[in-house]
Order: C-alpha cells, then structure tokens, then sequence
C-alpha cells in the first residue's frame, strides 16, 4: 500500500534542509517512507482513498541542525509535528504550518529557533498542544492565536518575545498550561485572563512588567493553581 508521491517529494526537501551529523535520517534516501519505515515518520492504516498517508513526523533528539523546511505545510494530514531537543535547529518557524489543519501537536521546544511568530500559525483549529520553549523567538505575540480554540498548552516561555500580551488571547477557551515567562513582554496584564474558564497554570515571571500589578480580577479564576508574575 503506498503513500500518495508529493508527500515524499516534501520529506526530501524537509531532509535537504537538515544536517544529520548522526546519520539518523540515512534512510530517507529510497522506497516509500511508510513501507520502508523512514526514522521518525509514521503513517495510517490504509485509508479509503487506497494510500497510506504521513500521520507523525518524530524527529525528537537526534541532534539534527539546520533549518525547518517550508514543505512541511505540506503533509497536509499530520497530527504530530515534533523536533524537540535537537538543540541546534535554527531559522524561523515556517508560516506554511498554518496549512496543517489537522495538526494537534506542534513541539518545537528545545532549539534554536528565531524570528518572530507568523500569524499563520494561529489558524491552526485542531491544536491541542503548542511547544516552543527554549528558543530564541523575538517579536510579539500574534493576535492571530486567539483562533486557537482547541489549543489547551501553550509554552513560550524562555524566548525572546516582546510586546505586550495580547488581550484577545483571553478567547481561548480551552486553554489550560499559558506560560510566558522569561521572556521580554511589558505593559499591563490583561484583566481579561480571569475569564478563561479551563486555565490552571498562568506563568509570567522574569518579564519586564516592571510595577504592574496583578490584576485583583485574577482572584477569581476558578481553577488557577499557580500564578507566577515578576519583573
């Protein structure tokens, strides 16, 4: 049962991006990803159409470096995207993501990725999971997010965003884990945050609020079980 051919055409531009100084990936080179069992690339049962298709791309901790390659917007059926811990990844997080509607999973965390956060990104309407700690992000957050309606843990923290947070991304209703923290954000907190209704953890320490306080309204999210804000 084979897999449809532009999602390998994609695999091989991802490949030709990256450096594999481990020689992990030295089985991207012949025969179908998901017959011949590629590293890190996981695939469906066989599917009405009579394909196979790209479910996971794993490539956590195999010390790759390089760059993340614009083709992965287009393994249009990926649930999981995850390079954590790769720790020398670098460049930005390419916009064409976005494209990836099923996507549940976007786990980037522990690399050196830069640039600023493409609005792209916030149109992602099955997200469950959004990681990317331990970078070196800049620029502010996108109010494109607040379209992140399934989105339940998003990590940003130890980056570089600036800018002050976004009120709107109080809409996010599923939110659960929001941290922020030792990043370069200023200016109010948004009183708003005390509406969201699921958000148990609320990190924004080591920022530069300076004086600002937390807003009295946050005493009444109902769930919150840590709250951490500092300058």
């Amino acid at each position: 049962m084979p897999v449809l051919n532009f999602p390998i055409d994609a695999l091989q531009a991802i490949r030709r991006k990256l450096k594999d100084p481990r020689k992990n990936l030295r089985n991207w080179i012949k025969g179908d990803p998901c017959v011949s069992n590629w590293t890190g690339v996981i695939c469906t049962m066989p599917q009405p159409d009579g394909f196979l298709h790209i479910q996971e791309l794993r490539m956590l901790n195999l010390n790759l470096t390089g760059k993340l390659a614009p083709e992965l917007g287009q393994l249009s059926n990926l649930t999981v995207l995850n390079f954590m811990w790769n720790h020398n990844i670098t460049g930005s997080i390419p916009k064409e993501i976005g494209n990836i509607k099923s996507l549940k999973f976007l786990l980037l965390s522990g690399n050196q990725l830069s640039g600023p956060l493409a609005d792209e990104l916030g149109f992602l309407p099955n997200l469950l999971m959004f990681q990317v700690d331990l970078n070196q992000i800049t620029g502010s957050l996108p109010k494109s997010f607040v379209n992140l309606i399934s989105c339940r843990h998003f990590h940003m923290n130890n980056n570089s965003i600036s800018g002050q947070i976004p009120s709107e991304l109080s809409s996010m209703p599923a939110l659960i884990h929001f941290l922020l923290d030792n990043n370069n954000l200023m200016g109010n907190l948004p009183p708003e945050f005390s509406q969201m209704p699921k958000l148990r953890i609320l990190q924004l320490d080591n920022n530069n609020f300076g004086g600002t306080e937390i807003p009295a309204s946050y005493g009444n999210i109902s769930n919150l079980v840590k709250l951490k804000n500092g300058a």
